[in-house]
């Protein structure tokens, strides 16, 4: 997706997983490098937007005040409520819920269209610009 560059969270044993699906040269991952949750807040810092299911990076993400974008369950954990999109614990978070349980198609296509819809507002367009233009946008630059 044009304008969106992804970065990496996950840790422990389910990191591998990034792995497996060969995506991994596609997704930054520096997470090797995180020791605690002051690295990780550091890096969520760093981070434009954080789009996770229901885990710590979300919880530190709306605890710093980041946008954070949260895939939710069917079945939802009693924290995030029923019947909105919000939370009131973290007022940057949006909830995108399955709409039936194991229903992650529509959760990924509903996420993806707003992503797509948030990038092109923020990415400067690029399109008759020329291809040094285009190889050279962000090079040094915090996006």
């Amino acid at each position: 997706m044009p304008g969106v560059v992804l970065v990496s969270l996950q840790k422990g044993a389910a990191a591998a997983q990034l792995k497996a699906t060969g995506l991994a040269g596609a997704v930054h991952d520096w997470t090797e490098e995180l020791n605690d949750f002051a690295d990780t807040a550091a890096l969520i810092e760093a981070l434009d937007l954080v789009i996770s299911v229901d885990t710590a990076a979300v919880h530190l993400a709306g605890a710093l005040g980041k946008p954070v974008w949260l895939l939710n369950r069917f079945d939802t954990c009693w924290r995030w409520l029923l019947g909105r999109d919000d939370s009131p614990c973290y007022p940057t978070l949006r909830q995108f819920r399955q709409p039936r349980a194991g229903d992650w198609e529509s959760v990924l296509e509903r996420v993806g269209a707003a992503l797509a819809a948030k990038a092109a507002r923020i990415s400067p367009p690029l399109e008759g610009l020329g291809r040094e233009a285009d190889q050279g946008w962000g090079k040094g630059a915090a996006r």
